[in-house]
């Protein structure tokens, strides 16, 4: 039987299997150049099996002297197509080259450096920066780390930026362009994209002062039709001609609201998203958004982190991540 204070040994296994230890670590890790008869083989992995024994990463890297697992840490934001597809992209590539991924989201109590400390992966990739001491602890236990950050504003020469001011100033650049001049931005309610949210929001009122506009009218909406009326409203009272959208789902409730309050899209009012969703090609008028390259930004992730486990210099940062899909509501 497992020890009843923990998980299942390898000394469980052959106590079970009736053999030693040496000959447990042969089967389960398929040494080669062992002769073991098929029957003690079926008899050691049977016992594994019905002990539910698993040998633990840390022991694995130890073994082949390096660790194919690479560690994607992510802050504790809301999962939503975009990041589900920059992850599904992330462990498709590493996967074609023999790396496993394990993603650990940040919520709970649970440290990152306990975390890495079990699990002990090759890399460590962050979606958003690690803390100076966490990045220097796992470097000295010899542990590349590649980073993200969220804005230029905080680049740092190791980690690349997806510019999240230059968005909001796409919103504005588009919205004058098709000659508006009451800007409204339309914001989320929920706390975990703040970072995201105040850096779109200074791009939208940077944009708004160079064309001599005046300060965009914020406003913050759940996902529902009556907070986008009451919203509409208040834009309407406001002579708002024009709505950026923190994102697409925030710009979809915009736009109910607006059709809630009798104001046509893009005649009275026009909306522009971010993300480029599926919805955002279903909804009728089509949603204008400015599109994230998955993509190029998957494909430097990967990159660097490819570089880095060969000890090799930075990649060169994709320049072109963002461009403008123009559709029915501007």
């Amino acid at each position: 039987m497992p020890r009843p204070e923990g998980r299942p040994t390898s000394a469980d296994v052959a106590r079970a299997s009736g053999v030693s230890r040496t000959t447990v670590s042969y089967v389960l890790n398929g040494t080669p150049g062992t002769t073991i008869s098929p029957a003690t083989r079926r008899r050691v992995l049977d016992a594994a099996e019905r002990l539910g024994y698993a040998p633990s990463a840390a022991a694995r890297a130890l073994r082949r002297g390096r660790s194919d697992l690479v560690l994607v840490v992510l802050p504790d934001w809301p999962l939503g197509p975009v990041l589900d597809e920059l992850l599904d992209r992330l462990a498709g590539e590493l996967a074609a080259r023999d790396l496993q991924v394990l993603v650990h989201h940040g919520r709970g109590r649970r440290r990152l450096a306990d975390l890495w400390r079990e699990v002990a992966p090759r890399t460590v990739v962050g979606l958003t920066a690690f803390a100076a001491d966490e990045v220097r602890d796992m470097r000295r236990a010899g542990i590349e780390v590649v980073g993200a950050r969220l804005d230029e504003d905080r680049h740092d020469p190791t980690a690349y930026a997806v510019p999240q001011q230059r968005i909001g100033a796409m919103q504005v650049e588009h919205l004058v362009a098709r000659g508006r001049r009451r800007v409204a931005w339309a914001g989320s309610t929920d706390p975990r994209v703040a970072d995201f949210a105040t850096r779109r929001l200074e791009g939208v009122a940077a944009a708004c002062a160079a064309a001599g506009l005046p300060e965009p009218l914020v406003a913050a909406l759940d996902l529902e039709v009556a907070s986008g009326a009451a919203a509409a409203r208040a834009w309407r009272a406001a002579g708002v001609d024009a709505v950026a959208a923190y994102n697409d789902e925030v710009a979809l409730a915009a736009l109910a609201g607006l059709r809630a309050e009798g104001l046509d899209v893009p005649g009275d009012v026009a909306v522009v998203g971010v993300d480029d969703v599926p919805a955002a090609r279903l909804v009728g008028p089509g949603l204008t958004t400015v599109h994230q390259s998955v993509e190029a930004q998957a494909a430097h992730l990967v990159a660097a982190t490819l570089h880095a486990l060969d000890g090799a210099g930075l990649p060169p940062a994709p320049e072109e991540v963002l461009h403008l899909v123009v559709r029915g509501t501007t």
